[in-house]
């Protein structure tokens, strides 16, 4: 999300030779082949995977780990209980190819649960086993099956409104931030990449300071070839903090609006002069195909025809938490003053909602956190003063959206269904809603919490107004007096999660970069209206 008054390029005016693939001494060291393409020097020598490594979706007996090669390869995981790698566990993986822009993710099973696991991936000649490039190790921890602490981090929204990767500030480095509390994963609550939003050299701050990004051909214009989209995701690994976070910390990773176009729903036509090609869909297409080819997601293979699969899935970590990542940008209706007396699509669309209830309803787990990458009772609206989120700004009974939302609220009343907390990004803040009946226009609900934070590496901006449909109470907020603040002037935020093993509780911490963490919440299991 951009608010509506702020244009998606606002954050400089400084023009960029498209022609220069690169800028900066990573970029330089990193120099990345035309996408669709191996480089030339490729013709000789070992494959490499300059990208790094990631892993993602784990569970209790495995996970996905991803790589990129810099030309046709052979990929193969080995894992190991130790760094030694002794009596290795090996995977063969897919063959890396230009189909898939070079990427490729290996599925892990039969591995122990609740342990560290040590991987490496190998890349070979498709033509010479024998020719394999130099191992690219990483980590992650299996599921427990038992009882165990379970800790993680969430927020969103990287490389938006013009901030990109400077390395006189040390780059993402809120990534390093996060790494240093080993959290068990890392929830990215969408707007992975921002797809619209340019990476221009140089910009100046309002203070007369020089804010230098690192650049590439494909940031320095909106993405609307696949080629682009996969430009875009390629930028973000050219960021040593975030490559070494990624071999550190799997990811459970959705989408927003930002990895396509701002604010972008089904069947939309784009007014945006920057673009030739105005379909939404055809964007979206494209920007999904190259999603899942940069992120291991398990109910998302990468495809080389198709945009097959879906990113809405369950991830469970045992008896203390389940993790439901939801979609509100792939399934929505078109967005609209938001006062339809009946919307069966509302912003899940009817098949999300149907399994989002029947997930929930089955779920033991002690907490249930539901990923949603956009808030409930914020009022988030488009360029045409639509609305955005879910809420419209109307406090009365439910409408549009919001109707959706009263439904899934009613069904985890009714079903007597505890433990759920909302966690979302979205809005470049960072706040806490409580949300009570009694304050509520809709009153058929049991209370629950709302967390916000973000983003990582993006213009922070002011806070929204509150809707009274569901009764929220905002507990707590941090965000600028001003729009689009440079993450030189402003801290960068993200959440933390702690579950302890033997009490159950929950508590939740908004943390703002530098190491403060601006608000904590303590949530006991099984009480409701805490």
């Amino acid at each position: 999300m951009t608010p509506a008054h702020h244009s998606p390029s606002a954050a400089g005016s400084a023009g960029v030779d498209r022609r220069r693939l690169l800028t900066g001494a990573l970029a330089a060291a990193l120099a990345l082949p035309a996408a669709g393409a191996a480089p030339a020097f490729a013709r000789s020598g070992r494959p490499a995977a300059r990208w790094g490594v990631q892993a993602g979706d784990a569970g209790a007996d495995g996970g996905l780990v991803w790589v990129r090669s810099d030309r046709p390869a052979r990929m193969v995981v080995e894992t190991s209980a130790t760094e030694a790698f002794r009596n290795p566990r090996r995977f063969p993986g897919p063959l890396l190819g230009p189909g898939t822009d070079f990427t490729g993710t290996t599925r892990l099973r039969g591995l122990p649960s609740g342990q560290q696991i040590h991987y490496r991936v190998l890349l070979a000649d498709p033509d010479d086993p024998r020719r394999g490039g130099e191992p690219v190790t990483g980590t992650f921890r299996t599921t427990s099956t038992r009882r165990r602490d379970v800790r993680f981090t969430w927020s969103g929204d990287i490389a938006g409104q013009g901030w990109g990767i400077n390395p006189e500030r040390g780059g993402y480095r809120v990534f390093d931030e996060m790494a240093s509390l080993d959290p068990d994963f890392f929830l990215c609550s969408g707007d992975t990449i921002y797809a619209d939003n340019p990476i221009e050299p140089r910009v100046t701050l309002a203070d007369g300071r020089i804010w230098r990004n690192i650049t590439t051909e494909e940031k320095a214009k909106v993405a609307e070839t696949l080629d682009e989209f996969r430009g875009n995701f390629r930028y973000n690994l050219l960021d040593e903090p975030l490559r070494r976070f990624n071999a550190r910390v799997p990811w459970v990773v959705q989408w927003d609006d930002h990895e396509v176009h701002n604010n972008w729903y089904p069947g939309q036509l784009l007014d945006d002069d920057r673009y030739t090609e105005k379909r939404a869909d055809v964007l979206a297409d494209r920007a999904l195909r190259a999603f899942g080819e940069y992120f291991p997601v398990s109910t998302l293979p990468a495809r080389t025809a198709d945009r097959a699969g879906r990113v809405y899935r369950v991830l469970r970590h045992g008896p203390l938490l389940d993790v439901f990542v939801l979609d509100m940008r792939s399934h929505r209706r078109p967005n609209s003053p938001g006062r339809e007396a009946d919307d069966t699509v509302g912003i899940l669309g009817a098949e999300q909602l149907a399994w989002l209830k029947r997930e929930l309803s089955r779920s033991r787990a002690v907490w249930k956190v539901i990923a949603s990458d956009m808030p409930l009772g914020l009022v988030v609206l488009d360029a045409d003063k639509h609305a955005e989120a879910v809420a419209q700004g109307d406090p009365g009974a439910p409408l549009g959206r919001e109707l959706q939302i009263a439904e899934l609220l009613r069904h985890i009343k009714d079903r007597r269904i505890t433990g759920t907390l909302w966690l979302t990004a979205d809005v470049h803040y960072t706040s806490a809603q409580h949300y009570r009946p009694e304050r509520a226009a809709f009153r058929d609900f049991a209370p629950f919490w709302e967390f916000v934070t973000g983003p990582l590496a993006a213009g922070g901006f002011p806070a929204v107004g509150l809707d009274a449909t569901f009764g929220p109470d905002q507990v707590f907020v941090r965000a600028p007096d001003r729009a689009n603040v440079s993450p030189a002037e402003s801290p960068q935020y993200f959440g933390a999660v702690d579950i302890d093993a033997g009490s159950g509780e929950l508590t939740v911490r908004l943390r703002a970069e530098g190491g403060l963490t601006l608000f904590r919440k303590t949530l006991q299991p099984g009480l409701v209206g805490q």
